[in-house]
């Protein structure tokens, strides 16, 4: 650590540590601020490797790239400097308002980055700022030193086949450049010089295969008939599994986050965390609580007479949203991991995991003559606000009926 620059109360200095993990591996060096015993890091557009970093800063003699690359680290500590002495008094959110706000710094798509997904960790969208956090760390490994002007169609061209060449999906390339568009056109750049779109000289964000995973009505029976030691994690996986396939097809977090207060007679309302934000009237997704949901509340669900307590016991109230995480990503495995054991006694080559339950959810009631204008509503797509509309009014006894045919075994096999 080199400490450059003291001012009243605020130290800023240049950070690098060589420490961890011990191999000479190229790390980022960030601008390290200092008030009343408080640091916070800030990365800069510069990966070196820790010995190249001291003998830019110890060398008596630097070659040009090292002087380079000296001022370059120069500036960035001006900049902090420069926002830290505007301020009459001194706060870090103050701070970072001055500093991300200098010309440069806004023109350096990573800095954008690291503002974008430190606001993201503050609204406690931790699952969205780790995508971006994954986004940066790719493209920042293709191209270190990337400005808004840098945002080209060749360059996302490049950036595509690099990655491909690396092995990796093109829905993992689809997700990145999502985030770079998103940060781009947070930029406020004129839309005209925007890269991304559809047409002559503009760059298509590629799609992965939607590869279908979905079970067959047979296979699901299999499944609700396999017989798995009670109170085993085998049973509970077994158990949440079908609840997720019976209530629409719900996810693991979703399952995690619902409260007694969610039930009133046989019917379950919930909106899904992965899309209320984005929702402006309070819809809720509504689902015919089935017999069999209900046995595995009483298994498996926690006894309260209070309506805010969750059902299933794997969160608890004053958890960070990075614990939370970690529950949902721990319960997801667990799932998944029993699954797959279970699908494969049965021998129903396929690995199995929480994903088929929601696309089992649909195509099971797709075959068996159900609307698409119904399964979109039941499956939360919030896009289609025609069939929204035409959905609103339906009543709980038709939810009831319709979703019968989750369960249809016996008349299946006596067609």
């Amino acid at each position: 650590i080199f400490i450059l620059r003291k001012m009243s109360k605020v130290t800023v200095s240049h950070f690098i540590d060589k420490y961890h993990p011990k191999t000479d591996e190229e790390r980022i060096v960030s601008i390290r601020v200092t008030y009343k015993g408080k640091r916070k890091y800030y990365g800069t557009n510069l990966r070196l490797k820790p010995s190249y970093f001291e003998k830019v800063f110890t060398s008596k003699r630097r070659s040009e790239s090292e002087n380079k690359t000296y001022n370059k680290i120069l500036s960035f500590r001006d900049k902090a400097v420069k926002a830290s002495e505007k301020l009459p008094i001194f706060t870090f959110a103050k701070f970072e308002e001055v500093y991300f706000e200098n010309k440069e710094a806004t023109n350096d798509v990573f800095v954008a980055f690291d503002k974008r997904i430190k606001e993201l960790k503050n609204g406690e969208r931790i699952s969205t700022a780790i995508s971006y956090e994954c986004a940066k760390k790719s493209i920042q490994n293709f191209k270190k030193d990337l400005k808004f002007a840098d945002i080209t169609t060749p360059f996302l061209a490049n950036y595509e086949t690099w990655m491909l060449a690396a092995d990796k999906s093109r829905t993992t390339v689809g997700i990145y450049l999502r985030n770079l568009r998103a940060i781009f056109n947070r930029a406020n750049i004129d839309k005209s010089l925007s890269p991304f779109g559809n047409g002559k000289q503009k760059y298509s964000i590629p799609t992965g295969r939607n590869t279908k995973k979905a079970l067959t009505l047979e296979e699901i029976e299999k499944i609700f008939h396999y017989q798995a030691s009670e109170k085993s994690l085998e049973k509970m996986a077994k158990d949440y599994w079908i609840f997720m396939y019976l209530c629409n097809g719900l996810n693991v977090k979703d399952l995690c986050l619902l409260k007694h207060k969610n039930i009133s007679d046989d019917i379950l309302s919930y909106e899904r965390a992965k899309t209320k934000r984005s929702k402006n009237n309070g819809e809720k997704i509504t689902v015919s609580l089935k017999p069999q949901a209900k046995e595995i509340i009483k298994r498996w669900g926690q006894v309260s007479i209070n309506s805010d307590t969750y059902i299933f016991p794997h969160l608890q109230k004053g958890m960070t949203a990075e614990r939370e995480r970690k529950v949902f990503q721990q319960v997801t495995k667990n799932v998944n991991k029993h699954m797959k054991r279970i699908a494969k006694e049965l021998g129903l080559n396929k690995e199995v995991t929480t994903y088929f339950a929601r696309h089992s959810f649909a195509t099971v009631l797709r075959n068996s003559g159900v609307s698409t204008e119904f399964i979109s509503e039941a499956l939360g797509h919030s896009s289609m606000k025609t069939t929204q509309s035409y959905l609103a009014g339906f009543e709980q006894e038709t939810i009831h009926k319709t979703t019968d045919a989750l369960t249809n075994f016996s008349k299946q096999k006596q067609a």
